[in-house]
């Protein structure tokens, strides 16, 4: 299996991404000015992504009932050039009874540890820092 997306330059600092028959803008442009997302910052998204459907297919299939699952991820930065990630803080948020608390732990734990390819990749070149926050 492979992925494959195509970029195409627009003008100045703007790209879009073609993944799926699905477009995704980048640029490097003045936040003031920007139509799109930073290349860097779209790691963090795929890792938002990736552990997120692997979670709520867990809790799925484990019968959980939850609501206002959100999840936020920090990236720190290097101050070298080019600047990386060093560090990666990953927080979960969400709301279900008490006596489910240890399944999402599990879910979230394997999801991690063993599913979730995009934290495999990251935790080659950054720590990684995993939280839940109950709401």
């Amino acid at each position: 299996m492979a992925h494959k997306i195509s970029l195409t330059h627009l003008n100045e600092d703007k790209f879009d991404i073609l993944q799926n028959n699905k477009t995704i803008r980048i640029d490097a442009a003045e936040e003031s000015v920007s139509t799109g997302v930073r290349p860097k910052a779209l790691i963090l998204s795929a890792l938002a992504g990736c552990t997120a459907i692997d979670v709520v297919e867990m809790l799925r299939k484990m019968r959980v009932e939850f609501s206002d699952l959100k999840i936020d991820v920090e990236g720190e930065l290097t101050e070298d050039t080019p600047s990386t990630y060093h560090t990666i803080h990953l927080t979960y948020y969400i709301k279900l009874k008490d006596e489910d608390k240890s399944k999402i732990e599990k879910a979230v734990n394997l999801s991690q540890e063993k599913y979730c390819g995009v934290s495999a990749m990251i935790k080659k070149f950054a720590e990684l820092k995993v939280n839940i926050e109950y709401l």
